[in-house]
This record gives C-alpha cells, structure tokens and sequence, in this order.
C-alpha cells in the first residue's frame, strides 16, 4: 500500500481568501492543497497561481490543481488554459472530469466514450511534456460514476499519464467500496475524504473513521508513484472549526490509529 498523506481540497471553503486557507492547512498540519480552479485559482490567472504558490511554500505545502476541464465538452485549448496556471502554481498533478459533466456514464454511446477517451490521452500527453499527471474525477454523473465505467475509459485511455482519484459515492456501504478499490486501486492516484449520508448530509469525519480505516488497510498498490494525498473534502456547516476537528482525525485515520471516542459509519461516507 502506498501512504497516504493528509491534504485539503478549497471547494470545502469556496468563500475563504487564499491566505486564510493556507493558514488552516497550516495549522492542521496538512501535507498539501488542491486548489479549486473555479473558486480561487481561475484558469489562465497566472498571477494569482504564483501568488498563492508563494503562500503555499512559505507554509511548506504541495500543490494540486482542481480544474473543471471536461473532454470532450472542453477542447484542448481548455486544457492549455488549466495547464498553464497549473504550472504557476506549482502543482505536480491537475484533475480533469471525464465526460461531459452531469451526464450519466450509461447514456454514452460507444463512439463518444472513443472520443473523450482520445481528448484524454491527447491531453496527458501534453501534460507530461510539462511534468504534470492527469487525475480523472471520480464522480457521479460523469463516466467515473460506476466502477465498470471507470476501468473501461481508464483501459482504453492507455496512457502512463492517466489516473484515477476516488472517493465513495454517498451512502456507499463499505463492502461496495472495497469492491471498488480492489477493481481500480492500481490507478489511483489521490482520494477526497467525507462523512456523508446518502443524502448528502454532513457529520464530523470521526463518526466514519471505522470506515476510512478499513478502506485505506484495503488499498491495493498503485502504478503511481508520487506522493500521495488523502484530501478533506467537505466539512459540516462549512466551518473551519470542523475542519480541524475532522483533519485531527484524519491524522490519526492516516496512522491507522482509532480516535477516541469514534465509531464507524458503514453506509456513509
């Protein structure tokens, strides 16, 4: 099993400024940040790419860039925009969403999987020329929302560029995820870490600690091979103080220790 190592998503705090997010990772003691490029890092903004880079080292944190690129609705010149403040921003990895999002991976015909699996691979090709890895969302109603689906584009891809994150779709009992994982575990890359209901309800990231134990014990080896990063996505109320609270937990989680006092949460997560 390769390690995983504790990090933040800033879709949790869409409304934060940069410094301030810093500051929280910092204080949580996190290991790195995805940058959402919809809320604080927009593509093509370079400027504000180095600036928060700068906050980023200053703090001793990795980067990661969360774009919305979404081949093949998005085309290659989507991807240079993304790419390019990827670089600025110092980030070892971008994720992009597969398919057209809000589209189930079912209504896809075999001709349109071809092309977005062809804009894909075009795409980690030209981000390897920068040094940068391409992760697929794992998402619902993209063409990563089924297991199956998932592995197929990733096969049909086939490039060395290309991975997977993952994360449990809502409700999802722990036997399901482990299925999950154990299919598609080699291609993962890093994974976003919640406590959500099947209804998308939010609880503090210790009532499924159980679970995010079990799931991390089961990980399979993966190709790749960087640095790893479990990262907090979401937090009850949205506030920061739940954020710390669930990051200590994910601490502890991540050395496979049990927090005292929390129980686990099989069909949520």
């Amino acid at each position: 099993m390769n390690a995983f190592e504790p990090a933040l998503c800033t879709v949790t705090f869409r409304k934060l400024p940069a410094g301030e997010i810093v500051a929280l990772a910092a204080k949580a003691r996190l290991a790195a940040v995805e940058w959402a490029a919809d809320a604080h890092v927009p593509p093509g903004d370079t400027a504000t790419a180095r600036t928060v880079r700068r906050l980023c080292e200053s703090a001793g944190l990795k980067t990661s860039y969360g774009s919305y690129v979404a081949p093949p609705s998005d085309d290659f010149s989507a991807l240079e925009h993304a790419l390019t403040t990827a670089v600025a921003l110092g980030a070892s990895n971008i994720r992009i969403w597969p398919g057209t999002r809000q589209r189930d991976s079912r209504d896809y015909s075999a001709r349109e999987r071809r092309a977005t699996a062809d804009a894909i691979r075009e795409m980690a090709a030209e981000a390897a020329r920068h040094g940068v890895t391409v992760s697929l969302e794992y998402h619902p109603q993209t063409l990563t929302d089924e297991t199956g689906s998932a592995l197929s584009l990733i096969e049909a891809v086939a490039h060395p560029n290309v991975y997977l994150y993952w994360q449990p779709r809502p409700g999802l009992p722990l036997d399901e995820a482990l299925s999950e994982i154990a299919r598609i575990g080699e291609h993962i890359s890093h994974i976003h870490v919640f406590a959500w209901d099947g209804d998308r309800n939010r609880f503090p990231l210790a009532s499924a600690a159980d679970y995010w134990r079990s799931v991390l014990a089961a990980m399979p080896s993966s190709r790749w091979t960087g640095r790893r990063f479990a990262m907090l996505e979401f937090v009850a109320g949205d506030d920061p103080a739940a954020f710390l609270a669930d990051a200590a937990t994910l601490r502890q989680i991540l050395k496979m220790e049990f927090p005292p006092g929390a129980s686990a949460i099989a069909d949520e997560g």
